[in-house]
């Protein structure tokens, strides 16, 4: 019982460990990104067609915080996933060690994969669409702070989004699901991302659509490679059974 309760303690004080390590991480680089905020700033705003407004002094330093916070969440997320390796890398083999620790890359370009689609393609889209519908029977009025939350709203969730098939990947390398369960909960995940699409768009069905096909889409190719990595497994654990067969 004591030996267990050890084992217990020193695993809450290594996850505590890894937690402040990111922390720590996350500010230096909200501190570092805020020095150079001003620059990112000009670059989001310098092609827009209209004059951004505000309603109060505090608020584009909200502003900055917005923007310095995804910058320095873009900035962590390598860090993070590599404490979060480093966690439970005890438990693996040295071949799941060498296999999940590639996962680590490919969760940012993912997460910089997800941004970029929702700035270049989904925001542009959705902007042109609602202002499209005033029909120059309104006088444009888009404040800093407004303007910048819609901006958010549009592609920060599409970083984290974007992560799911090396998400799933990952959870099929440790054993934690399989392909055929992904398969037979296909429902239930539609109906979870209908409503985050929903949740995460303005009120309008064409931003709902808009959303929700990449993510659909995120899903069934989660399937593929979660059944490549399971597949793979299947084969290895196979061979290893011949091995000891044979001998």
């Amino acid at each position: 019982m004591e030996d267990q309760n050890m084992r217990l303690v020193q695993h809450f004080e290594e996850l505590r460990k890894r937690i402040i390590i990111t922390l720590v991480v996350f500010l230096l680089s909200l501190v570092l990104a805020f020095i150079y905020v001003q620059d990112f700033y000009y670059v989001l705003v310098k092609d827009l067609p209209f004059k951004l407004a505000l309603l109060g002094p505090s608020d584009i330093l909200l502003v900055y915080l917005m923007i310095a916070s995804v910058v320095a969440i873009t900035a962590t997320i390598p860090v993070a996933a590599h404490q979060a390796w480093l966690y439970v890398r005890p438990a693996l083999t040295p071949k799941e060690r060498r296999v999940t620790i590639a996962y680590i890359p490919g969760l940012f370009i993912l997460f910089i994969l997800g941004i970029s689609f929702g700035y270049f393609i989904l925001f542009p889209l959705v902007l042109n669409f609602l202002m499209s519908l005033s029909n120059d029977m309104f006088t444009t009025f888009f404040t800093t702070e407004k303007y910048f939350q819609f901006l958010l709203h549009m592609t920060l969730p599409f970083g984290v989004l974007f992560e799911i098939p090396v998400v799933i990947m990952f959870l099929t390398s440790l054993g934690i699901i399989n392909p055929y369960r992904l398969q037979k909960n296909r429902k239930y995940a539609y109906f979870l991302l209908f409503f985050v699409s929903i949740l995460i768009t303005p009120p309008d069905f064409l931003s709902d659509i808009l959303v929700v096909i990449p993510l659909l889409l995120l899903y069934e190719s989660s399937i593929s490679l979660s059944k490549f990595v399971y597949k793979r497994q299947q084969r290895t654990k196979e061979e290893k059974n011949e091995v000891y067969e044979s001998v």
